[in-house]
């Protein structure tokens, strides 16, 4: 293909990059990749680059590259109805069918769908629902949300203050009042090396038992968190973690989000996270494997105690007010359609548990000895190594060293994509969940090739 260099130009002239040094981007000082095609796992770039996707985009495109069964569905629904919307009433094929899909895949207790455009407008749409139900059961101050510190659940104003990593906060007067932040179920990183994982469950606990004290349980409406924590770090719960913090919820009256981004729709081996842990949330968010990202939608899944909630909220002050003109998009829908078909049809769900299980223990097993490298863990189709100067006192590296960076660097002229995490050196992998076992080797190999050229 014959390079147009005018693009490289455009680019940096004309485009404002999310997650990006502005600076440097604009000056010319750093990579700009083109992306150009993509098939299965590999993407290809207009350099003639053929890589290996190992982060399916941002944790997203669940069932790879190139699957004309969603393109077709998203051509052959812009044909017919490119867009109504959903206000009043009203409804397409798409987008009722897709609601259905959805319920149909969910826990027993969940109830309605209400469809948005990304991650970040549905977790918004959750805060505003926990207020609105609090204020219909007459708790106005009931209203503080508590996160964890290296969540991650958007980037908007509340969202990016429930968002709980330094770089989502810094310079953006973040965190909003109402946003609390908790210790992360982050067990590698324990003050107390001497904890057992049930130890440093019961201190997680404790932890937010104390901020529950401090606060009043009578000013605190939800709790919210992701199944596996994602960006901030790629780390499974401790034993016991989600029953212990759910009986503390249930103690004080305190809702529970869900963040499903990530974990929905078969990235741990099980449909939801939800199921996998078995956790009770009275809400789950939805998003980037609900069409692979073939067409950008989102989802607030309502839980049934709280429709009822709400439903009554409409009887006592008429319709509620609140709704984004591409609510349900029938393109987004058609394109969540085929790609929740595709997901039963290829098996995907299995293959994320089965695959998954074998890139983790294939990279426990390559590179669990390394002198640098501290922890390789995963679930599913999640898998993170993570980096330390010296891995018997577990003492990190400076972060000016940027040695995650550096080996995401190095991975990458080995053709594989991973990604530097941020707060810590740890490189992550979230493939498609169509990657095969020999793709899974790829990873690996290609991941110590990188480790070895750095150390």
């Amino acid at each position: 293909m014959l390079k147009n260099d005018q693009l490289d130009q455009w680019d940096r002239e004309n485009f404002f990059h999310p997650s990006t040094h502005l600076a440097q981007h604009a000056r010319g000082e750093s990579p700009n990749r083109i992306v150009t095609g993509g098939k299965g796992v590999h993407i290809e770039d207009r350099d003639g680059n053929r890589l290996l996707d190992a982060f399916a985009g941002l944790y997203c495109v669940n069932v790879g590259y190139g699957r004309t069964e969603i393109a077709d569905a998203i051509a052959e629904q812009a044909r017919e109805l490119a867009y109504y919307h959903a206000y009043v009433g009203h409804g397409t094929e798409a987008s009722i069918t897709l609601a259905k899909m959805i319920l149909d895949r969910a826990p027993e207790t969940m109830s309605k769908v209400y469809f948005g455009l990304g991650g970040s407008d549905a977790n918004e749409t959750n805060v505003k629902l926990i207020w609105y139900h609090n204020n219909i059961l007459g708790r106005p101050e009931k209203k503080k949300i508590i996160s964890r510190w290296r969540g991650y659940h958007g980037s908007g104003l509340m969202t990016g203050s429930l968002t709980g990593l330094e770089l989502f906060h810094k310079k953006f007067d973040l965190p909003l009042a109402q946003v609390l932040h908790t210790e992360a179920p982050y067990y590698y990183r324990r003050l107390d090396l001497a904890m057992s994982e049930e130890d440093f469950t019961a201190h997680c606990v404790a932890e937010l038992e104390a901020l529950i004290e401090r606060e009043g349980a009578d000013t605190i409406a939800a709790f919210i968190g992701e199944p596996v924590l994602g960006t901030g770090g790629i780390v499974p719960p401790p034993a016991g973690y989600w029953q212990a913090i759910q009986k503390v919820l249930r103690r004080h009256d305190i809702l529970l989000v869900a963040d499903e981004v990530v974990t929905g729709f078969g990235r741990l081996g099980s449909m939801f996270g939800s199921l996998h842990y078995d956790i009770e949330p009275d809400l789950i968010t939805i998003a980037k494997g609900l069409t692979s990202a073939y067409a950008p939608l989102s989802g607030s899944i309502v839980g049934k105690r709280m429709w009822e909630v709400l439903e009554r909220g409409t009887d006592e002050n008429g319709a509620i007010g609140h709704g984004w003109t591409y609510s349900a998009h029938p393109i987004g829908a058609a394109a969540g359609i085929a790609n929740l078909e595709l997901v039963d049809k290829l098996g995907l769900v299995k293959n994320a548990g089965e695959t998954g299980a074998y890139l983790v223990d294939t990279m426990r097993d390559a590179l669990g000895a390394h002198a640098h490298v501290g922890e390789v863990r995963g679930e599913g189709m999640l898998c993170a190594v993570e980096f330390v100067q010296d891995k018997e006192a577990r003492r990190f590296f400076d972060a000016s060293r940027k040695i995650g960076p550096q080996v995401a660097a190095a991975l990458l002229q080995q053709g594989v994509i991973g990604r530097a995490m941020p707060q810590g050196d740890i490189l992550g992998f979230a493939p498609p969940l169509c990657l095969t076992r020999e793709e899974a080797d790829q990873v690996v190999d290609a991941t110590v090739k990188a480790v070895k050229s750095v150390f």
